[in-house]
């Protein structure tokens, strides 16, 4: 990290980062380490979680223009969660917190059954080598997370620059039952909530397509 987020993190974590208790490595999750939304943002408000938060941009952005709403952003690499701290410091925003922590233990042990009005993942990584794909967050395996933690009628948004990731995001959720497209047609219209980010930025600059899904918890 730079001097400015070092400083960032040492200043500003007592007032963004939630502590979480520790399983062996460093960014895992105890099981068992429940969190209490309602209590860390001392108050009852829909909450919205950003899975792969980089930088901030995105949640800092939609934090500040929905005050009424809880964001909490989830990443491993400190120096994104620093920045994350910096910017939502300079802008005052209290509705902000921030996780350094793995995704997965996040929502199998954090985050209570039910808690989450939205999840976000923006751009995650495509891991784009035919022998890695096996790797990618957006699998079978890993929607049952996400339906514990979202709410009946929670929304789930995603987005990619890589056609084949979004094609099997979108084939893995068709497959799920735990949840239903909220989008006409082929693709999801873009999210307006969304700022652009260096990596929507990078991926037009690479003539890549932008492809968006939406998809809601199945309230059965």
């Amino acid at each position: 990290m730079s001097e400015g987020q070092e400083r960032a993190w040492d200043e500003l974590s007592g007032r963004y980062r939630i502590e979480v208790p520790r399983d062996e490595a460093a960014t895992s999750v105890l099981p068992g380490s429940e969190l209490d939304p309602h209590e860390v943002f001392g108050r009852v408000a829909p909450l919205v979680v950003e899975i792969g938060s980089g930088q901030g941009h995105a949640i800092i952005h939609a934090s500040r223009e929905n005050p009424a709403t809880d964001f909490l952003a989830v990443e491993v690499f400190r120096a994104g969660l620093a920045r994350t701290m910096l910017d939502a410091d300079r802008e005052e925003i209290e509705n902000l917190r921030v996780i350094e922590a793995n995704a997965p233990e996040v929502l199998d042990h954090l985050l209570p059954e039910g808690s989450v009005s939205e999840l976000w993942i923006f751009f995650p990584d495509p891991w784009h080598k035919k022998r890695h794909t096996k790797r990618r967050l957006i699998a079978p395996d890993f929607l049952p997370r996400v339906a514990r933690v979202l709410r009946p009628g929670g929304v789930l948004r995603l987005a990619t620059d890589w056609e084949d990731y979004a094609l099997q995001m979108r084939k893995v959720l068709g497959e799920s039952d735990a949840f239903e497209p909220a989008f006409d047609g082929e693709w999801a219209p873009r999210f307006t909530g969304r700022v652009m980010t260096a990596f929507e930025r990078k991926g037009l600059a690479k003539d890549r397509q932008i492809r968006d899904l939406v998809y809601r918890r199945a309230e059965r």
